[in-house]
């Protein structure tokens, strides 16, 4: 039976200006970043320091135990880059230690149950983490300002520690019954047994994050590759040893992120970058070509342009869980979101559009002990059945949900129009196919397209639609699909949380970031 109880319009404010804009989920990440253009640092400085800084602020969803992938688009070369941060399951894994015991999983894939959940949640669900390896890569090649310096203001951030508002409390009562099993996890995310809450009317009480703001100034000192060669990687691969993981030195030893060249397209007058290989890239490329031929009329999406997203978006689905082994059945509807995205426009044109993940909120529910650093959960993205393209293995990259994209100009000046992406696990892709079709198809501002109710066909019998489109639209589509109404609510996330940067031809930048989310913001220098 429907529950259909939000009443309220809400909206976020656009950030707009001809200087530098961070847009982000976490709004505070975001001003850390801006610091870093004000230093005189450029778009990708920006976005090193905001990826780390949501560490500190929003553990959760990403930070030092995550991987993920970054677009860089460079004016003076009016081209698009790709830093590739992905997951890469341990060498000594082996698919035997994950047997199946019958029944589905409800986390973010629906897979076959492995024995005590151990590909979920623990320390044999942690992959490689890239994190560390690709925002200091990303420096290095693209960025003006030293590692050091870009990673002091989320030091500042670890050191006071979280306000514990009514979001943080949410968040973690929403986990605390997985963060419970691992003493490390409870230490830090339920004092004395249970979810941190300020009392009414209180001053905002703060949640340590203990250890991190050590291993952050550990990094500061020597150098990010410790997390991979030095004192953090001996302690990291203690820490999982201890509890019973797989993960070593020697696989954080031999991992190095890498440069990878996008995929391009010319879509509707506009070149547009995607990310490649193991991402949802290949399939918003797949949706691109399907609409290619196809015309819409400008102003509001209407009614046969929704449906035109839905049927392009549930052929796209049917592909890519069929041959590239993503999600093999109907994903839980109550999907927590997860991931986070955020965006970067510099003064001089550069742009940046990041996702940066631990996969499940919390990853693997593990703190580890002596640095605090919050684990990613990779290997829940390979499916535990032998025999597929994304079966476990050791040494293997998995198939993640990621759909950062940059949209530039045709023709000789190739400037940057805009950076998209969004977090919400299998949401995320159909969001940002929406969005960059309202831009570009039907001439919508970002502020317009960011406040207008989207669909979700992302897999699954049924096409989630917000109920606040038009009549005439929920029809269009109820007469080819069934359809679910779903409500855009703070909780769960029905429709991904994307955000923004947008350049116009003149040189002036607006930023936006996710209406529903509390803490989002696009911050302007």
């Amino acid at each position: 039976m429907e529950h259909l109880i939000q009443n309220w319009n809400v909206r976020k404010p656009v950030a707009r200006t001809r200087g530098g804009i961070v847009a982000t989920q976490n709004r505070i990440a975001g001003e850390a970043g801006v610091k870093m253009l004000k230093a005189g640092g450029n778009a990708v400085d920006a976005a090193v320091a905001t990826g780390l800084a949501l560490a500190a602020v929003e553990p959760w969803n990403s930070g030092l135990g995550g991987v993920g992938f970054m677009l860089v688009y460079l004016a003076k070369e009016k081209r698009v880059q790709v830093v590739d941060f992905g997951p890469i399951s341990p060498g000594a894994l082996n698919p035997a230690d994950f047997p199946l015991t019958g029944g589905f999983t409800s986390d973010l894939f629906t897979w076959p149950t492995v024995k005590d959940d151990r590909n979920v949640h623990g320390p044999n669900s942690i992959a490689v983490p890239g994190h560390v390896a690709g925002l200091s890569l990303a420096l290095e090649k693209f960025g003006k300002l030293k590692f050091r310096e870009v990673i002091q203001p989320a030091i500042a951030l670890a050191e006071q520690g979280m306000a514990v508002d009514w979001y943080l409390t949410l968040k973690v009562a929403l986990s605390a019954k997985e963060l419970a099993l691992y003493p490390s996890s409870a230490n830090v995310y339920l004092p004395g047994g249970y979810p941190p809450v300020t009392p009414a009317g209180a001053n905002l009480e703060r949640l340590q994050l203990k250890g991190l703001a050590k291993t952050m100034r550990r990094l500061a000192d020597a150098g990010p590759r410790d997390y991979y060669e030095g004192e953090i990687a001996q302690s990291i691969a203690r820490d999982i040893k201890a509890l019973g993981g797989i993960l070593s030195a020697d696989d954080l030893k031999r991992y190095h992120a890498r440069i990878v060249e996008p995929i391009t397209t010319e879509y509707h007058g506009a070149q547009l970058a995607l990310a490649p290989n193991l991402t949802a890239g290949p399939s918003m490329l797949q949706t691109l070509n399907d609409m290619r031929g196809l015309s819409f009329a400008r102003g509001a999406p209407d009614a046969d342009s929704f449906l035109a997203y839905a049927k392009v978006l549930r052929d796209a689905f049917a592909i890519r869980l069929s041959t590239m082994g993503d999600i093999t059945a109907e994903g839980d509807a109550r999907d927590p979101a997860c991931t986070t995205h955020f965006n970067v426009v510099d003064s001089e044109g550069n742009m940046v559009a990041h996702t940066q993940t631990l996969l499940s909120v919390y990853g693997s529910k593990v703190v580890l002990p002596e640095t605090g650093i919050l684990m990613n959960n990779g290997i829940m993205w390979f499916d535990p059945r032998p025999g597929t393209p994304n079966s476990l293995g050791p040494n293997k990259r998995a198939l993640t949900n990621m759909c950062p994209v940059i949209a530039y100009t045709n023709g000789k000046d190739g400037k940057a129009w805009f950076a998209i992406g969004a977090s919400g696990g299998r949401k995320i892709f159909p969001a940002v196919l929406q969005l960059t079709s309202f831009m570009i198809d039907h001439g919508l501002s970002l502020e317009d397209a960011f406040h207008h109710p989207r669909i979700d066909a992302s897999g699954g019998d049924f096409v989630g639609v917000d109920p606040r489109m038009p009549q005439a639209v929920i029809q269009k589509i109820q007469s080819h699909f069934p359809v679910n109404l779903t409500e855009l609510a703070v909780y769960p996330t029905n429709f991904a949380c994307p955000s923004s940067v947008y350049q116009t031809p003149e040189g002036e930048h607006f930023g936006v970031a996710d209406v529903m989310s509390p803490w989002s913001g696009a911050v302007a220098e």
